[in-house]
């Protein structure tokens, strides 16, 4: 017998798939699905902490959070009348009466105000776990990497204060020190820590002269860095590591459990090759046990992350001179 059981974030999980939070985690009907196909679990479409203040009656134009540009208030304002936050809170409570799998509420957030009191709601709602999705981008050259960093213990510890649930946090690599932070962030209380989150990449359109978005979906190519500070961290911080970007097939679920994550999140799979994508992926996990003798996914998760592998170094190469020593 294949048994493909893990638990994250303290969750009994039946496999390791997760599907990511996107417009695909978006409607009941739509989770269901996922469920129906075989994810181990599902973090709901992130509610914006923009929008949580808008509901709550903020001056949306002194909110620090908010963007400093005016199409993000009309998008914000729009987005909150169509996806109001109570009609959140229903979506979970409609999710635990219907499925069977984990539920993971997700808030986009980026400051500690008072926004964080709703967590406690999406507690009551019925939310197993809560995914904070944080991303603060260190552009403003007046402040300095601790203060960025602040930002993230701020938003974590003011969210622990309200709720009782596993807390996860999902980061990007845009740190000083990454594996100091992610260590210190492991320290707070939280369950787990996602890496990493995807944003919006800008582009320009030479002809229009314009700003637009790009990569919107990630490539099989970009596991590379999760997979590396997977593989670097999961042995070492005090909660659990997921995996998230560049896992397109069963291959890149293997790598991201070999490399020592709890479970794995994907989006962009979903979108790019449809809910069928999930099924494979668990066959080729199942087939690639049985052909290597495991039993369950307890025998080899971790077995090649920094601390078990037989060459640990390669975590740290940076160069490249090696590879291109003979090209000219």
């Amino acid at each position: 017998m294949i048994d493909t059981q893990t638990a994250y974030l303290g969750l009994p999980l039946k496999n390791p798939v997760i599907a990511g939070s996107s417009g695909m985690t978006g409607s009941l009907e739509k989770l269901s699905e996922l469920q129906s196909a075989g994810a181990g679990a599902v973090v709901i479409k992130s509610l914006f902490e923009e929008q949580i203040m808008f509901h709550a009656h903020h001056n949306i134009n002194q909110s620090e959070a908010i963007y400093s540009y005016p199409e993000a208030m009309d998008y914000i304002g729009q987005y909150s009348r169509e996806n109001d936050v109570s009609q959140y809170l229903n979506l979970i409570r409609k999710c635990k009466e219907t499925l069977t799998i984990p539920v993971i509420a997700s808030i986009n957030c980026v400051s500690s105000s008072e926004w964080t009191l709703f967590a406690k709601r999406v507690e009551e709602a019925g939310a197993d776990a809560l995914e904070l999705n944080i991303f603060i981008l260190p552009s403003d050259p007046q402040r300095s990497g601790e203060q960025n960093e602040k930002v993230y213990f701020d938003i974590v510890m003011a969210v622990l204060r309200q709720v009782s649930i596993p807390v996860s946090v999902k980061i990007s690599y845009y740190f000083s020190s990454l594996a100091k932070t992610a260590l210190k962030l492991s320290w707070t209380g939280i369950r787990g820590i996602v890496l990493f989150n995807r944003f919006y990449s800008p582009d320009i359109d030479i002809e229009k002269f314009e700003i637009t978005p790009s990569y919107v979906f990630s490539s099989p190519e970009e596991i590379a860095i999760s997979l590396r500070w997977v593989a670097m961290l999961s042995g070492r911080l005090h909660c659990d590591v997921a995996a998230s970007t560049g896992i397109h097939d069963g291959t890149g679920v293997v790598k991201q459990l070999l490399a020592g994550a709890k479970a794995v999140q994907i989006t962009s799979a979903l979108y790019k090759n449809g809910i069928r994508v999930i099924p494979e992926m668990l066959q080729f996990l199942e087939s690639w046990m049985k052909r290597h003798g495991f039993s369950s996914i307890s025998e080899f998760n971790g077995k090649m992350n920094f601390k078990e592998a037989d060459n640990p170094a390669a975590y740290e190469r940076v160069q490249f001179m090696r590879y291109f020593a003979g090209i000219e």
